[in-house]
């Protein structure tokens, strides 16, 4: 029978490594602190040990292969009442998997593996002594709320595992460190993935899920008690990883009891997958009834939830159509336009507006200093172009093929920009620093500005980037050394100190300097000109409000080619005035004059004037 399950092709093998765990002679001095070296006595009877348990698992595994998951050294047995213990006796535990074994009985299986083993075990040693556990065995044991065999695997010493023994070890660990902090919040705790499924290696992630009851929380929100027992669960993951020496990432998913239940109802494939799947290692009564109604056809999704996975396909397509037309607006747009507008800073132009920056690049760099060849201008036209197009909805779509063109045109433009930088460089050596600490001071004065700081002397400059940037957490303090560097490279270059290597490193200071400082002038304008909207639902339609100063725009609907715009004072009372009609061109010139919006005050008149203006319907979107 041996020889015909060693040909099966059961499954894909499991690469051969170094067995995890393997018991070894402790040499003496290093045993773990706290406790007394080993005699030579028993060192050497280790040894003896370590050679028979090998000779025997090499035998079985040559024998059954794939079959054997894994072979431990299990710990003395108790002596029973007025028996002495056999000090000779070495009990070894081989674990098989028996998942894909169809032509016989799982018992059967068991009794005529048992048997074979056993024998190989008494042919390399009389006092080797063998317990065959096979996996349908060590799974109905834990669904039947049995947790001896998982107990006597944790306290085992691996000799040889393709991933089993390690995960019940880490696992059971994890279990009984969880149990005793949590106890009455614990609903399940149960293995799942791979290794359940009879799929794992030796270096395969160790998956389990815990179900928190949150159904009686009272002291705080069911939210916070997820949060909190996740954090401590995740790290008692990690001290469970040091206790055992278990390399394998330890993956853990914590569901609070509410979410759980909503998800069934909702039929999501990842909890009917770790309900199908799962093996609990403690449960209360919950996971196993769930698991059989599942087993019985009688969880089934309801009708809800059967229309919305209907509906994801088309839903996710609209996602893709999304995201392809973000790269093309957005993407492509800034990744080729921050270093230009860096490119003319460090020329000595001060921050140009989007719109601008095309027309100075042709300006100063083709027409002006011959430095920069004309298709390239055209590339970043281009881009702006296609950006507008699909902003003003002339555009509605973008295809993949344009998406790829510009993605090749964006690198390519910026392979050339990196060469413009090195050629302004070098155009303006004797007084880049001149240059640099300019464009430097400039741009750090507009990003205070926009922080609310009106007017820094050059004197100051550094002290006050400090207090306003630094200290209050808005840029990190890596940037606050790059501006120290140039202002001192500066004062060095007014007294005749500054030498050509200072003034290369400069350069290369000030190139990643403004590039950051740029970015972050446009992320801080671009959310505060985000926090100026009000989004809202009307039917089945979506519109906005912008509230920039005392004007609102209202857009009634922003999926509609031609979006519908209308224009209104904000009345003191923070209500919006009557209305009239306007279009995307006067938005545009409106939010151009606005170099970062003020702040915005929503006042209660203005929701009542939102049903004037949407209908009785309309609903407030949060975070949309």
């Amino acid at each position: 029978m041996g020889e015909k399950m060693a040909k099966k092709p059961i499954k894909k093998p499991v690469k051969k490594v170094a067995p995890k765990n393997a018991i070894a002679p402790v040499p003496q001095g290093q045993m773990p602190p706290g406790l007394p070296p080993l005699s030579k006595d028993a060192e050497a009877k280790l040894g003896e040990i370590k050679k028979k348990i090998e000779k025997f698992q090499k035998r079985v595994v040559e024998k059954f292969d794939k079959y054997i998951a894994g072979i431990a050294l299990l710990p003395p047995e108790k002596p029973k009442d007025g028996e002495k213990s056999d000090l000779n006796k070495i009990n070894v535990l081989v674990l098989v998997d028996d998942t894909d074994s169809q032509k016989m009985s799982k018992q059967d299986l068991k009794q005529k593996l048992g048997t074979i083993i056993d024998k190989m075990a008494q042919e390399v040693d009389k006092n080797l002594f063998t317990q065959t556990v096979i996996f349908s065995e060590l799974w109905q044991s834990c669904y039947d709320g049995k947790h001896d065999l998982l107990q006597m695997i944790a306290l085992s010493a691996p000799v040889y595992d393709t991933g089993m023994l390690s995960a019940i070890k880490i696992s059971e660990i994890h279990k009984n460190m969880i149990l005793k902090k949590f106890e009455k919040y614990i609903v399940t705790y149960v293995l799942s993935g791979s290794l359940v499924r009879g799929q794992a290696t030796a270096t395969s992630d160790i998956d389990v899920f815990i179900v928190i009851d949150d159904t009686d929380v009272k002291r705080m929100t069911r939210a916070e008690l997820k949060d909190k027992l996740r954090a401590i669960i995740i790290g008692m993951g990690i001290e469970a990883g040091e206790i055992t020496g278990i390399k394998n990432k330890l993956n853990i998913q914590v569901y609070i009891l509410t979410d759980f239940w909503d998800s069934l109802k909702e039929a999501n494939p990842i909890i009917f997958t770790l309900l199908r799947d799962g093996v609990p290692f403690f449960d209360r009564g919950i996971f196993m009834p769930w698991k059989q109604l599942l087993r019985m056809g009688k969880i089934k999704p309801s009708i809800e939830a059967i229309d919305m996975f209907m509906n994801s396909g088309e839903q996710m397509l609209k996602r893709v159509h999304f995201k392809i037309k973000e790269i093309g607006m957005e993407d492509t747009y800034y990744a080729i336009l921050t270093p230009s507008q860096a490119a003319l800073m460090l020329y000595g132009v001060p921050p140009p507006a989007p719109r601008e920056t095309a027309k100075l690049l042709r300006e100063v760099f083709v027409k002006k200093e011959k430095l920069l060849e004309e298709e390239y201008v055209k590339i970043l036209e281009h881009n702006i172009q296609v950006r507008k197009e699909l902003e003003h909805g002339t555009m509605e779509k973008i295809s993949g093929k344009e998406v790829d063109k510009m993605l090749v045109d964006a690198e390519k433009f910026l392979k050339r920009i990196k060469k413009l930088f090195t050629q302004i460089e070098l155009m303006k050596e004797k007084d880049s620093i001149v240059h640099v600490y300019e464009s430097v001071v400039t741009i750090a004065r507009d990003i205070l500005r926009l922080e609310g700081v009106e007017k820094v002397k050059d004197s100051e400059i550094l002290k006050i980037f400090e207090e306003e940037m630094v200290h209050k957490g808005l840029i990190p303090q890596k940037f606050l050394r790059m501006l120290d560097e140039i202002i001192k490279a500066k004062k060095d270059y007014d007294s005749g100190k500054l030498g050509k290597t200072e003034v290369e490193q400069a350069r290369k200071v000030s190139s990643e300097l403004i590039k950051f400082l740029v970015e972050y002038m446009q992320r801080k304008r671009g959310r505060e000109l985000e926090r100026t909207k009000i989004r809202v639902k009307h039917g089945n339609r979506y519109g906005e409000v912008l509230l920039l100063d005392n004007t609102a725009f209202i857009i009634h609907d922003i999926d509609h080619k031609d979006k519908e715009i209308s224009i209104a004072k904000i009345n003191k009372d923070g209500g919006i005035g009557t209305t009239q009609k306007s279009n995307l061109e006067e938005l545009e010139k409106h939010l151009a004059k606005i170099e970062i919006p003020s702040k915005v005050f929503i006042k209660e008149k203005i929701f009542e004037d939102m049903k004037k203006l949407f209908g009785k319907d309309v609903e407030i979107l949060v975070n949309y």
